[in-house]
């Protein structure tokens, strides 16, 4: 074979690695990301098994608080549902369930009885122990979405990641933390734009 042949062959082999080599690195950040949520789902699974427990507790003391009792069991139930609706709809579901859980333990205060009983109190620190653990969960989830997301936009991966099946991910968050992880990762496409095309043209 003449030498442009074996030229051409050579070019086409370093663009398939190339683009194996891109396609293997945001697999890896997706994975990340898919694993992260998976945390994120047994810590939900466990709050939601030991909501019924705690409302029965607090019935035995404050039975006539019906409408807070209600308030969180419906809540849970739809955090529950909200599981097949995507993160947006998990992550308002979640947010919605925590504040009616606020508003059960704020009821403790009025009941001396029940904010000193031995199965209230393990209750309140197994929850508590769960909303830590799901609030460490939660930042790790998005700290690998704004990985992810940042990768996928980044020159060379962006020519590809459409093509290869790559989407943009959601955050597990509401409010101004999202507000700040946008923002961060925005800035981070850019400087991250801006460094490749340097590279680039140097």
């Amino acid at each position: 074979m003449s030498t442009s042949t074996w030229i051409i062959i050579g070019v086409i082999v370093v663009f398939v690695l190339w683009i194996i080599m891109v396609y293997n690195g945001l697999v890896a950040m997706r994975q990340r990301v898919n694993q992260a949520f998976a945390d994120i789902d047994v810590q939900m699974k466990l709050r939601h098994d030991l909501i019924p427990n705690l409302v029965e507790t607090v019935k035995g003391y404050a039975s006539h608080e019906r409408g807070t009792l209600e308030a969180v069991v419906q809540a849970r139930n739809a955090a529950i549902q909200a599981q097949s609706g995507g993160v947006q709809a998990q992550a308002a579901a979640e947010n919605a369930l925590s504040g009616t859980l606020r508003q059960l333990f704020a009821l403790s205060e009025a009941y001396p009885d029940l904010k000193a009983n031995q199965n209230f109190q393990q209750l309140q620190s197994e929850l508590s122990d769960i909303e830590n653990k799901l609030a460490a969960s939660r930042r790790f989830y998005n700290n690998a979405v704004q990985e992810y997301n940042t990768g996928i936009q980044q020159f060379p991966a962006v020519l590809l990641a459409g093509s290869l099946g790559f989407s943009p991910k959601g955050f597990f968050d509401v409010g101004e933390e999202r507000a700040t992880l946008d923002k961060a990762s925005a800035g981070q496409v850019l400087t991250s734009k801006y460094m490749s095309l340097v590279r680039f043209w140097i």
